[in-house]
């Protein structure tokens, strides 16, 4: 075994000091609020929080890593955004095959087409709010959002489109919200 050299020895030493006073400097400046931390406190707070998925959803987004309680919040909304504009992308995917559907199922999934649409912007206006500190005004559009979603299961259900073509994009949308809602409900 080859033995390191001694300045070798002191540049580890010099690296993980550094190292650990950048894990400091980080925690002591506020930014200890890690996907983890608040996803279990949100999922502490309110039980209908699917930690896992939060945890899941929200580490993947590419600002999560730098944001705190209130950066978080506004991820959670933008995910729903992006969660919406899949929805309308896979519905119009739907009515563009031919004879995939048709009456009163495709009326149904043109309609869930506008709702997701909507609801895309509606997430986009909730992570406005919340970037303004309006947090009942961004709450407030968190479940408008959540209400488009049970608009376009009804529509689809009283359609007979059972299963829905479209249910993971409204399990999503709900687990979202809830996520949004309840990290919003942690900020101070």
């Amino acid at each position: 075994m080859v033995r390191p050299t001694p300045p070798t020895d002191r540049l580890l030493v010099a690296g993980l000091l550094a190292a650990a006073a950048v894990a400091l400097g980080c925690l002591a400046g506020g930014a200890g609020a890690t996907v983890v931390t608040t996803c279990r406190a949100a999922a502490d707070s309110d039980a209908r929080v699917d930690y896992g998925f939060c945890v899941a959803e929200l580490g993947n987004h590419r600002e999560s890593p730098d944001a705190d309680t209130w950066g978080l919040a506004k991820v959670a909304a933008l995910t729903g955004v992006n969660n919406a504009d899949d929805a309308v992308y896979d519905a119009k995917a739907l009515l563009a095959r031919p004879g995939a559907t048709d009456g009163p199922a495709r009326a149904a999934l043109e309609r869930c087409a506008k709702l997701y649409d909507s609801m895309g912007f509606t997430f986009a206006e909730a992570e406005d709010e919340i970037n303004n500190r309006r947090y009942a005004a961004g709450k407030g559009k968190v479940a408008e959002a959540a209400s488009l979603a049970h608009q376009c299961d009804d529509a689809l259900a009283k359609a007979g489109a059972v299963p829905s073509p479209l249910a993971t994009h409204s399990s999503y949308s709900m687990k979202i919200a809830t996520v949004c809602t309840a990290i919003t409900n942690l900020i101070k």
